[in-house]
């Protein structure tokens, strides 16, 4: 799904060849280099969604119960989000190559203990181990593209990264249904996670070989409060929005959500301050005031939000509602993954001719395809197939590969280089809290509502359809408030 020929060769702006040392230009990022980064970038994000299908044979082989299912889910998820920015400050400041690489070490041994747990506990704690391991390696990614790539190259590699990160998401889940119906050498489940093993170490491999070292010419020291507060903003929303569900919301899960808004204005005012005072704090508000950036982050959330709670929706209902099998269940998205494939394939040119138009006609693609598929829900559950789902999830994945593939283009495209680390950060932190917060609460109110006969799961799944269409109508608002050019 990658092709890897056409990666930039041109030479970077410079970047300092130790902290605090001279500067130096960095070497460009080959066809190779671009291949392996981008298989870095596939790993932690396949991850993410990979786990869905797996669940139920998790929860009946470990006797997890539904809290610590969503803690399979959450704890990645949240440990991945919380530790982005700071994976991209470290990257800046030791070395993009040298964190890729030993977040690539350390996500394929985080994976063969996930791979290898004996109690739900310690999956958990694997779970929560991995999401750390992956928030070292996936900031480096765009970081070392912003840093050895420059022009039209920049804009190819930074479209192929919105293409894998579209369609790792789905091929996640076509891929976990096809391993545990598999039960390759009777590992079952656990080969969801083993098979990221050799895989991560081959990238490790190769990045030594082919991906050049960068790092900021002015690395800033690590922004211990920021990073404090950042997380525990990050905490108090997601865990008790994962966790309340499962759970009966207990008190702390209303404590905490009624902390967020006051951790998150403390962290706010401690960023604000920091920079007056001259220091570098974690999100620099100056670097938020880059409009391009501004206003992409504005228009990822809804968008993220929606994909995320769509993609876990869809495995749900596909499975416990419809009564598909995994392969069959990965089967009736491979048209969605198809067409995300298709779309980042022309999405280069169709950005180089209308700008930031294209987004606006992915985003009305992929509300047509909700509409599509809320109808094919309604008329036809629940005796439904991979085929009857076709031309929904085909006009969807067009859809949100026209959105996604220009959006890392148009959200880093002022970003300057030495801030490539920071403002990497900011970016996949802002998609994969959104990811996570999208599965939250569209998935919560997914399981809230399907058991009831009053709704029943068909309506559930049809509600949550058309929660995402209000969001994609944002989408489409949002993104005529973008720049037209995308450089």
């Amino acid at each position: 799904m990658i092709r890897p020929g056409g990666a930039p060769r041109t030479v970077a702006a410079p970047v300092a060849a130790a902290p605090g040392g001279p500067a130096a230009p960095a070497a460009a990022l080959g066809p190779l280099g671009l291949a392996t980064v981008l298989l870095g970038a596939f790993l932690p994000m396949l991850d993410f969604f990979i786990v869905n299908v797996a669940l139920p044979t998790i929860d009946r082989e470990l006797s997890a119960g539904p809290a610590v299912l969503e803690l399979v889910v959450a704890g990645y998820g949240v440990a991945y989000a919380v530790l982005l920015v700071l994976g991209g400050r470290l990257g800046d400041t030791f070395g993009r190559r040298r964190l890729f690489t030993a977040g690539a070490v350390a996500f394929a041994a985080t994976s063969l203990a996930c791979g290898l747990a004996p109690t739900a506990g310690t999956l958990v704690a694997a779970r929560i181990a991995q999401g750390a391991a992956a928030a070292l390696m996936l900031p480096q990614v765009l970081a070392t593209i912003q840093a050895t790539t420059t022009g039209h190259h920049r804009a190819r590699a930074l479209s192929r990264y919105g293409a894998v990160g579209g369609i790792s998401v789905v091929v996640g889940q076509v891929l976990g249904g096809v391993l545990v119906s598999a039960d390759l050498f009777g590992t079952g489940w656990r080969a969801i996670f083993l098979v990221n093993v050799p895989v991560a170490l081959a990238a490790a491999a190769l990045a030594l070989r082919a991906v050049p070292e960068s790092r900021s010419p002015h690395p800033a020291r690590v922004d211990v409060a920021g990073t404090a507060l950042l997380a525990a903003s990050l905490l108090a929303l997601l865990v008790p929005l994962t966790e309340g569900r499962a759970l009966g919301w207990p008190l702390w899960t209303w404590l905490l959500l009624a902390a967020f808004p006051f951790a998150a204005a403390a962290f706010a005012a401690v960023e604000r301050r920091g920079e007056r005072a001259g220091r570098v704090p974690l999100v620099p508000p100056s670097l938020l005031a880059v409009p391009g950036l501004r206003r992409g982050l504005a228009l990822g959330l809804p968008f993220f939000t929606g994909f995320g709670g769509f993609m876990f929706t869809v495995a749900v209902a596909l499975q416990q509602g419809l009564r598909l099998g995994p392969v069959a269940a990965g089967a009736a998205l491979v048209p969605m993954a198809l067409g995300f494939f298709a779309a980042s394939l022309a999405g280069p040119r169709l950005v180089g001719r209308y700008g930031s138009r294209t987004i606006t006609a992915g985003a009305l693609l992929q509300g047509a395809g909700l509409v599509v598929l809320a109808a094919t829900f309604l008329r036809g559950w629940p005796d439904l197939g991979p085929l009857d789902l076709l031309p929904g999830t085909a006009l969807a994945g067009l859809g949100q590969g026209l959105v996604m593939t220009p959006l890392f283009r148009v959200v880093l495209a002022d970003v300057p280089v030495e801030r490539a680390g920071v403002g990497s950060g900011v970016l996949v932190t802002t998609q994969q809290s959104s990811l996570a917060l999208g599965v939250a609460t569209l998935g919560t109110l997914f399981l809230s509502l399907a058991p009831a006969s009053a709704l029943g799961m068909r309506d559930a799944v049809v509600l949550v359809l058309l929660l995402q269409l209000a969001g994609t109508a944002a989408v489409v608002l949002l993104s005529t408030r973008l720049p037209r050019t995308v450089g």
